[in-house]
């Protein structure tokens, strides 16, 4: 699941929306979303149907041309505010709804059209630095708050009852899904033992478990607009161990609601597209699509795909796995060909492939068939 976040008024719904087509209410008024929005949108990857030269029949993606779409759960969570780990606006229920993201897309206001709260300002007034500052700010006080609540109790065990403190911390986050290595490798980066560790030093651990176990992709949004461009610039100099993505939600939506309705020939992510039914649009309509043609021009797309398509290999380096039980025809016991496909991080091991299939086949896994070399492979 990935969450997307930002402050209030920056189009994170209609960047939602333009993902996923669930129709959200849209406003410019802040705390418009309040609870949070869900969907599917898909990321694409290549298709082994083709390496086998077979056709296949998916369950729970879609092949186009040799192109797998793998679907990928999406929140759109409540604007955040400065203060929001301290309740202030809707912060409490924001960060509660974030808890089971793999990462974040960060949707950032490029063109400095709203203040720091969300409020709409002249063009350039706001400062995207700032906001992406404090958005990230706000989700690490919210982890150290979750550290600090029981930090003494953790202690006593740590020291007294001499348990392990990757072990003691790993319990503690458990509801975030972080994962224990993580844990483990920013600890071990640590000179000083954990029972010395002063409260900026757990804030410098979460802040770089953080980073680790749920990465953020930045989507530089309203790139079409002035002042955008540069705001671009001086994000990426600021910012440089992000992934930053210059993108138009409203492009991409409009994009996908005419592709739906058939007017035009598009793909999430494409360069172009072509209109099928120019005599069904009024003048307007095709200046619309003119515009949006530019700005393919100029960026290549509109960023929204790309965005959550960065989060998903480069940030999260997931990898495509397609399952399958018949080696020899490819399918599943029910004649499907190439039925699944499953994501995993690099570094993942075919039983942990297992366990994403099933719990059952995980606890009773001996080994698995490397389809393309016929080799065995163990657990590990």
């Amino acid at each position: 699941m990935s969450g997307i976040i930002g402050k209030t008024n920056v189009g994170k719904s209609t960047f939602f929306s333009a993902l996923t087509l669930i129709p959200v209410k849209i406003s410019n008024i802040p705390f418009t979303t309040i609870e949070p929005n869900r969907g599917i949108a898909s990321i694409r990857v290549k298709c082994v149907c083709k390496d086998f030269s077979i056709k296949d029949n998916p369950r729970n993606s879609i092949c186009i041309n040799g192109i797998r779409w793998v679907p990928i759960e999406v929140i759109d969570v409540a604007g955040l505010v400065p203060g929001a780990h301290k309740g202030k606006g809707l912060g409490n229920k924001f960060l509660d709804d974030l808890r089971q993201v793999d990462g974040f897309i960060h949707v950032v206001d490029a063109a400095g059209s709203t203040d720091i709260n969300g409020n709409p300002c002249e063009i350039g007034k706001g400062d995207p630095i700032e906001d992406i500052k404090f958005v990230e700010n706000e989700i690490v006080m919210w982890i150290f708050q979750i550290l600090k609540k029981d930090w003494d109790k953790m202690l006593k065990r740590i020291i007294q009852t001499k348990e392990d403190p990757i072990s003691v911390i790993y319990e503690r986050l458990s509801g975030l899904m972080i994962k224990k290595k993580f844990i483990a490798s920013i600890i071990n980066q640590f000179e000083k033992s954990i029972e010395k560790w002063s409260d900026e030093d757990i804030i410098e651990f979460v802040r770089k478990l953080r980073r680790i176990s749920k990465p953020m992709v930045i989507a530089a949004n309203k790139i079409d607009i002035s002042k955008a461009e540069e705001n671009l610039n001086r994000i990426k100099n600021e910012f440089k161990e992000y992934s930053i993505v210059p993108c138009s939600a409203e492009a991409e939506l409009l994009l996908r609601l005419a592709a739906k309705k058939g007017i035009i020939s598009y793909m999430p992510g494409d360069s172009t597209f072509e209109i099928l039914k120019k005599n069904e649009l009024n003048d307007k309509q095709i200046n619309a699509l003119i515009k949006v043609r530019n700005l393919l021009m100029s960026w290549g797309s509109t960023g929204v795909q790309d965005a959550i398509e960065v989060l998903y290999r480069k940030e999260l380096k997931m990898i495509a796995v397609f399952p399958v039980e018949n080696t020899t025809k490819l399918t599943d016991h029910k004649g499907n060909v190439l039925p699944d496909v499953i994501l995993l991080q690099e570094g993942s091991t075919v039983k942990d492939l297992a366990y994403k299939i099933h719990s059952d086949l995980g606890d009773i896994f001996i080994f698995a068939i490397n389809v393309k070399t016929g080799q065995k492979i163990g657990e590990d």
